[in-house]
């Protein structure tokens, strides 16, 4: 038998990250797992060219980080968050560096994530987190895209 006590939904606020998000809550609900989202803050000075000469003003990723943790926890009612017994996680790095390390350092069970599904070019370019992440994860990986034929009924 299948059990999952440990969720975890990598959460970037695409559409697609969305649609992970229902089959994650629709998993935890019908597994009784504890669902768990992240949010990977990438440092947009180390992907700047123009990094060098840019100075961020004062309390700028305070204030990124306060952005993003309001959004996050927007995702979840309270009453959604209680009965799921959700969490809602920021760290700052490479996305899928700190997907795996999370899944590592929290025993996670299965990661639930949105890909782009980007063609071939797009891929050569820009490469996959979520296809990496299904590479190196310690624990299966279930990856939706949108559109796709959905499961998950409201």
């Amino acid at each position: 038998m299948i059990t999952l006590e440990r969720i975890l939904v990598p959460v970037d606020f695409s559409e697609t990250s969305g649609v992970a998000l229902k089959y994650g809550k629709a998993l935890a609900e019908n597994f009784g797992a504890s669902l768990r989202l992240l949010h990977v803050l990438e440092n947009p000075l180390l992907q700047n060219v123009a990094s060098e000469v840019y100075v961020p003003p004062p309390n700028f990723y305070e204030d990124w980080e306060k952005a993003v943790r309001e959004k996050l926890d927007g995702l979840l009612p309270v009453a959604e968050r209680t009965a799921l017994r959700a969490t809602c996680e920021i760290r700052q790095g490479s996305p899928f560096t700190e997907i795996l390390r999370y899944a590592a350092d929290e025993n996670i069970d299965l990661v639930v994530m949105g890909t782009h599904g980007r063609g071939a070019v797009g891929h050569l370019l820009l490469g996959s987190v979520a296809e990496r992440v299904v590479r190196k994860a310690p624990c299966p990986v279930l990856t939706v895209r949108h559109p796709e034929h959905e499961f998950v009924k409201p």
